[in-house]
């Protein structure tokens, strides 16, 4: 029997996304009581706040239609710099207000439409660094700022047809280090390109060979020191260094044997101390390794997620935490220690839910893999939802997750799933799928889904496939070559057919396609169409519910329309629902309705 349908107003699952969420959140470390967050708590769709530290007071600085996810306040606390795009198609411009408030100003208005993949400023706050993709190139940027405040001209540094991530500057903005694919020709072997943004000079490399990747995280804080902290993959794991690219000297950290990845998250302000981050089996824990001394330690911190930890002076870190059933907070953890001192702002109160644990698997070829699984209250088996995650290069961790809380709500498992190309389990694991896309994930779905059933947690009639973006292309996927093992499936924003996708995305996806499939369906027409699940749909035997939105520039919106009606004319049980936004949903409302949408198809299909 199905828990009762909670569709009203006081549903347990509903106050949990009225709650506030933050999106992010610093403090200014000139003035220690002023910050900024991004958040809903005072507006319908995230917006830019100023943040009373003492009170937790916020005041919104922004006011845009579709919201603000992505962007910075400048070092020196003047500005606040937000990109704004149209109905979320993630093509547009940069925009700066300044922190008491005030009118909007582009600071690219001479620039095409862009699409973004890096932002930064200089630690004097003397030069902001963009990286804009427009015209089927990669264009990195460097924008002077004057003493009064005003911008020069963007000045381009350099112009490539190769995909390339952010655009980190040195303390004085003198030089920039990018994540460049050139040296692999688009793939995704990385290397670390330097350049002098006064003269656009090339000023070194860091190459670690065609297999491996090197990154650049951040530039030393100190003036003219001009050394990188970066990681790179020679163990297959990540692992960190520190490179000068005037000299070459390369400092390696002496770390004892660790599985997983473990990554830079800040450099102290005296630049002797490196706060480390170590993701294994999709679990966090972090370290404080001295420079000076070549040694670790570890924090003792309760466990969960931590994201933008950084030292915040007075012998604290500054972090924002979150576990399965808290929602994010910002908290101050002990550098000595790591035990939680204080919680700065939180997105509201923890409501009632079910934790989620890990657990371990074995898929086809024996390969070990990682999920989160929650149960509800009752004995099993349960009816279930598996969950594939987007990316495809993402990871699920312990992290606060809404959706999942709301089908456990309502008496089913829920599992979630690290399957192959998920990040953090290694570079083999990586890149397993590059050039065979959709095989090894879902070869880890169906072992998931037997494995739930063999458990004795989930009814095998009774299993619900689901995912979004990526993963919404893998429900799609799951649902069509092995159709007898689902009940149903809800694909969120999802990819149908990798061909005509290609040809409407924005040029920025189109890099990271051509990377994943080793080349452009020109090049490889037989892989994109054996990947798509429009290739196999007429053995879809379960209801499919789909969910996309009108300008969705990654997956977009023609090839799903032409999905639907095929299934149509093949006398498929599928519905879609569209919203008008583009990869993400624009508020909380829109959000709600579309996941009552979600609620009511499962229960049609079960009851």
């Amino acid at each position: 029997m199905l828990k009762p349908l909670q569709l009203d107003e006081s549903a347990l699952w509903k106050k949990r996304f009225q709650l506030p969420i933050m999106y992010g959140a610093t403090i200014s470390k000139k003035n220690p009581e002023l910050g900024v967050v991004i958040s809903n708590q005072s507006c319908e769709t995230p917006q830019f706040c100023q943040w009373h530290v003492p009170t937790g007071k916020l005041k919104p600085i922004t006011n845009c239609a579709g919201g603000v996810y992505f962007g910075s306040s400048s070092p020196d606390g003047k500005y606040v710099y937000y990109f704004e795009d149209q109905k979320g198609n993630e093509l547009g411009h940069f925009f700066r207000v300044p922190y008491e408030g005030g009118d909007p100003e582009n600071i690219t208005p001479n620039l095409s439409l862009y699409a973004v993949r890096g932002f930064h400023f200089s630690h004097d706050s003397s030069t902001i660094a963009i990286n804009a993709i427009y015209e089927k190139h990669f264009h990195l940027y460097c924008i002077a700022v004057k003493q009064d405040g005003s911008l020069d001209e963007p000045r381009l540094i350099h112009r490539t047809e190769y995909e390339t991530w952010e655009c980190m500057l040195s303390y004085d903005g003198k030089l920039m280090a990018v994540i460049s694919t050139e040296r692999a020709k688009g793939l995704r072997h990385h290397s670390i390109l330097v350049f002098d943004t006064q003269s656009n000079e090339r000023v070194g490399e860091l190459w670690d060979g065609e297999q491996n990747s090197v990154m650049p995280c951040m530039f030393s804080p100190i003036p003219d020191d001009n050394r990188i902290l970066g990681i790179t993959t020679q163990t297959s794991f990540e692992r960190p260094l520190v490179w000068n690219p005037y000299t070459n000297e390369r400092f390696e950290f002496t770390l004892p044997d660790m599985s997983g990845d473990v990554t830079p998250c800040d450099w102290s302000e005296d630049g002797k101390r490196v706060l480390l981050s170590n993701m294994n089996e999709a679990q966090q824990q972090l370290y404080i390794y001295n420079l000076s001394e070549n040694c670790l330690h570890v924090l003792d911190h309760p466990s969960g997620v931590y994201d933008d930890s950084n030292f915040a002076g007075n012998g604290e870190i500054m972090t924002h935490w979150q576990n399965s059933i808290t929602p994010m907070q910002v908290v101050m953890l002990h550098e000595k220690t790591g035990y939680k001192t204080r919680t700065l702002l939180a997105s509201g109160e923890t409501m009632p839910g079910h934790a989620l644990r890990s657990i371990t698997y074995t898929s086809s070829d024996g390969q070990i893999v990682q999920g989160w699984l929650g149960v509800p209250s009752g004995e099993g088996p349960f009816p279930t939802v598996l969950e594939v995650h987007g990316g495809p290069h993402g990871v699920v961790t312990e992290r606060f997750d809404a959706d999942a809380q709301i089908w456990l709500d309502h008496g089913f498992a829920y599992l979630s799933i690290n399957f192959r190309g998920s990040t953090t389990f290694g570079r083999k694991f990586q890149t397993m799928i590059w050039g065979d896309i959709g095989h090894w994930e879902l070869e880890d779905m169906v072992a998931a889904r037997n494995w739930l059933v063999e458990s004795g947690i989930a009814k095998p009639e009774a299993m619900i496939l689901t995912g979004r973006s990526y993963g919404g292309y893998l429900t799609l996927l799951g649902l069509s070559k092995h159709p007898d093992l689902w009940v149903a499936g809800i694909a969120y924003v999802a990819i149908a057919d990798w061909a005509m996708n290609y040809e409407d995305a924005i040029d920025a996806m189109k890099t990271a396609f051509n990377a994943w499939f080793k080349g452009t369906p020109k090049d490889k027409l037989e892989s994109y169409r054996k990947s798509s699940p429009v290739t196999y749909a007429k053995h879809v035997k379960a209801p499919v519910a789909i969910i996309q939105g009108y300008n969705d520039s990654r997956t977009t919106p023609r090839q799903m329309e032409v999905y639907v009606d095929k299934l149509k004319s093949l006398g498929k049980d599928v519905e879609i629902h569209w919203y008008d936004a583009g990869h993400g949903v624009p508020n909380i409302h829109e959000m709600i309705r579309l996941l009552e949408l979600q609620l009511k198809f499962v229960y049609r299909v079960l009851q």
